[in-house]
């Protein structure tokens, strides 16, 4: 009876680590793929911002689109029909800022979109008591997903390339930070990314930020990053990758500490 019971053990061992090698290998097999001419024609089409991509990054790029679709589930609401376009878009937005990282969004399995804006209940909270109110939304990111969009505004976003405005990036800036179990601006931070460094610079510069939009100042950062320190980051990775020269301009040691975090430097690829 005992020598059954190793023997089941043992096979059940070997069926995990049988999956879990597949597993592996397919994955493995997604990001050596690249995409077929009708993938390459949606993305230059819908997301321009792609054409100034080093092209030593773009067959990273597109394993890691083929792995992003491979693993998500699109949904329409509201009556929406997904199509091809609207799944390469967001996931060429997505793949972009882990291109050259090694992080990923592990608990992603779904993209809700919706034609335009939508209503979102936000819940405040005031000691016991809890008030929900209705808030119209243009995206939305949940821990471990799922990200809901707006495709008018996920489209528009990725059409202006250079405006510092795209709620895709934005939404999916916020599935990183949270990878590291808060959605705080404090991402996980790569091999030699000092976080001390990181954190004084961060604070500095959310604190400056928030005085500068409490006194009514212009700021070259969104005035929504003033909302919190998960908003600042949000807001800092849309300029990062549109507008990474007035970014750099305006914050330099932020703009090389965002540097550091996606090993991007897209301020040179102008």
């Amino acid at each position: 009876m005992m020598y059954l019971f190793f023997c089941l053990v043992l096979a059940g061992l070997a069926a995990f680590a049988f999956r879990a090698r597949s597993k592996q290998q397919a994955r493995a097999n997604l990001l050596a793929r690249p995409l077929d001419d009708d993938g390459r024609e949606i993305i230059a089409e819908y997301v321009p911002l792609l054409e100034k991509l080093p092209s030593e990054l773009r067959p990273k790029l597109e394993g890691k689109i083929n792995l992003f679709l491979d693993q998500v589930q699109f949904f329409g609401c509201n009556g929406l029909e997904v199509t091809q376009e609207m799944e390469f878009s967001i996931a060429a937005q997505a793949a972009l800022l882990v291109v050259n990282m090694d992080e990923w969004y592990d608990d992603l399995t779904t993209v809700l979109i919706y034609p335009s804006a939508f209503k979102s209940v936000q819940a405040e909270h005031n000691g016991y008591v809890v008030t929900e109110r209705e808030i119209v939304r243009t995206g939305e990111s949940w821990q471990r997903g799922p990200v809901i969009l707006s495709w008018q505004h996920s489209e528009q976003g990725a059409d202006d390339a250079e405006d510092g405005h795209n709620v895709v990036l934005h939404e999916f800036a916020h599935q990183l930070d949270g990878l590291s179990g808060h959605t705080d601006g404090a991402p996980l931070l790569g091999k030699g990314h000092n976080p001390a460094a990181y954190e004084r610079i961060f604070l500095d510069v959310f604190e400056r930020h928030v005085k500068n939009v409490s006194s009514g100042r212009r700021t070259v950062i969104d005035a929504y990053g003033a909302t919190g320190h998960e908003e600042l980051f949000a807001v800092a990775v849309e300029m990062f990758f549109e507008t990474p020269l007035a970014l750099k301009a305006d914050e330099p040691e932020f703009y090389d500490q965002l540097a550091q975090l996606f090993r991007l430097d897209p301020a040179s690829w102008q």
